[in-house]
């Protein structure tokens, strides 16, 4: 194991080697094993950061992409990319050696926990390089899911308990599938303080889980992803820990099982008062001798609860595909249709888009006059466009009024109308724009999602992200040519009281090329003409505020 850069850096670097007794009968990495591994890997990350013992308060949905097999060699990279007061994110990267293959990527959080009843509140995290600067920022985003997380679900268990897809006829009853393990915390499952290590636990439960799959499918589950670990208490060496895993769910090839985990030492276990420390969801596949998925059969649900589990199991999917859509969406795909399950990563997505596209490097000046300087980058066949200006208002005045998107038609000429047609919550509004016909073409309709941010510290930006998307109560018309913006909006930097930068950032689409094309050729000046029109209008506003503050 090795610490890089110990004096600058909050990383850690485990390598492992994978023997026969870390595999399974195929020859593979047990998932419970590669657990162990990553969040003891965190785990140093987030103490070395701290300067005291940590204890793993959650995992985010991990994905297995790959396997890694015996003889071969793992590395596990993780790194602390924020710092909140008492809790850190911790960023877990797993790949094997030589050919660079991802095996898992995950986030975990932290929590420091001092010796005694004192508390400690955690030093910022240095941030060094420009992916550092990414993560960073978009950790306070993931944040905002792990808090959201339990609405979206409640919200889609309601749709599920209305659509009552379940069908009893011939499905398998889940009762068979519950298995039960108990386990004694010794000495080596634990840390210094006596705390059982969280990796030791979701070993444990990967390896019930496990075996209640295998009950259905009557093969050998392969463990593909887990829907979120979270610890709710501690455990300590001496208690007696239960498992008790059952089947949720099938869907074609894949099965959600269930893992509830009970702590209670030898006083609370007679008088039947366990305390519940830990629960997950883990979907396996089932695959033949040949590595080839098998379809499961259905099960049903015998219980109330077993059928609040059935219905629990869809919303969870719901999530999870939904998760997977926004964050492996490529360039040229399509705006995403808004729904109440997606609400929360269509957010995300729309912000960490912006933030990534800004944190580019390879930017380069196409044009500097006065205060404002156009920037184009390149990669592969896609064009993106960064316009900054200094202007003589406060931050957070320019972000107010920057924010509005109904205040847009007084300064950009190529807002027509615009109106409101969801206003989601305090951050992210749906508006409805119509922008001018360009020459031989009809007039093009946005329907948008405004997202927008205010910084955690003096240092950071606000951010107002814009993207496409689509609503059903707004489709398309034979009046206008429906557009798509991909990725677009403002980053704004405080430079003093009285005055910030301002970063707009376009990634060029179909639907926005011919009002930036005759800019970027240097045949119009469309884009400095609009761009001082915005700092007008920002600094004209600024001063109306002003008087009336004097006033």
């Amino acid at each position: 194991m090795e610490g890089r850069g110990a004096e600058e850096r909050d990383d850690v670097c485990m390598c492992q080697t994978v023997f026969p007794a870390h595999a399974d009968h195929r020859g593979e990495l047990r998932a419970g094993q590669l657990l162990k591994w990553m969040d003891a890997t965190a785990c140093l990350a987030a103490e070395k950061h701290a300067g005291v013992s940590c204890v793993t308060a959650s995992v985010d949905d991990i994905q297995f992409e790959e396997a890694a097999r015996v003889g071969q060699i793992i590395t596990i990279k993780t790194k602390v990319n924020r710092a909140f007061k008492t809790s850190m994110e911790v960023g877990i990267k797993v790949m094997v050696q030589d050919v660079e293959k991802i095996v898992s990527v995950a986030y975990a959080t932290y929590v420091a926990k001092p010796a005694g009843a004192g508390k400690i509140e955690l030093e910022p995290v240095k941030l060094l390089s420009t992916e550092d600067h990414l993560e960073h920022s978009l950790a306070i985003e993931r944040r905002r899911i792990r808090l959201g997380y339990e609405e979206v679900f409640q919200n889609l268990m309601q749709e599920s308990n209305k659509e009552d897809t379940f069908e009893e006829k011939g499905g398998v009853a889940t009762d068979l599938t519950h298995v039960q393990s108990i386990e004694l915390i010794q000495p080596p499952h634990a840390n210094h303080h006596g705390n059982t290590f969280g990796g030791q636990i979701m070993a444990w439960m990967e390896t019930v889980a496990s075996i209640s799959a295998s009950r259905l499918c009557h093969s050998y589950p392969v463990l593909k992803s887990v829907n979120m670990f979270k610890f709710w208490g501690p455990s300590v060496v001496g208690d007696h820990l239960v498992f008790n895993a059952i089947v949720n769910n099938t869907f074609q090839n894949s099965v959600e099982v269930g893992v509830r985990v009970e702590a209670c030492n030898c006083e609370e276990w007679i008088k039947n008062q366990a305390r519940h420390i830990n629960s997950a969801f883990l979907i396996f596949n089932a695959v033949n001798d040949s590595g080839e998925l098998l379809t499961l059969p259905r099960i049903k649900p015998t219980t109330q609860d077993g059928m609040r589990r059935y219905h629990g199991a869809i919303a969870r999917r719901r999530i999870r595909l939904i998760r997977k859509c926004m964050l492996s969406a490529k360039a040229d795909k399509p705006s995403f249709l808004w729904e109440k399950s997606n609400q929360a990563y269509m957010s995300y997505s729309n912000i960490a888009a912006l933030t990534r596209l800004a944190a580019k490097p390879g930017w380069e000046v196409t044009s500097a006059v006065d205060d404002i300087k156009i920037w184009t980058h390149e990669e592969g066949e896609m064009v993106s466009l960064k316009v900054e200006m200094q202007v003589n208002i406060p931050s957070h005045l320019a972000f107010c009024l920057l924010s509005d998107f109904t205040l847009r038609l007084q300064w950009d000429k190529h807002f027509l109308t615009c109106k409101v047609l969801q206003a989601v919550n305090e951050d992210d509004k749906i508006y409805y724009v119509t922008s001018p016909p360009m020459t031989g073409h009809k007039p093009r309709d946005f329907v948008i999602l405004v997202s927008q941010r205010q910084p955690f510290k003096p240092s950071e930006p606000y951010i107002v992200a814009v993207k496409s998307v689509t609503l059903t109560s707004m489709p398309p018309s034979s009046e206008y040519w429906r557009s798509e913006l991909l990725c677009a909006g403002f980053q704004i930097y405080s430079d003093s009281d009285s005055s910030c930068t301002v970063c707009y950032f376009n990634q060029v689409t179909s639907g926005v090329v011919p009002y930036f094309a005759a800019n970027l050729t240097g045949s119009s000046k469309s884009i400095e003409d609009t761009t001082l029109e915005c700092k007008k209008f920002l600094e004209m506003n600024n001063s109306k505020l002003k008087l009336k503050t004097y006033f």
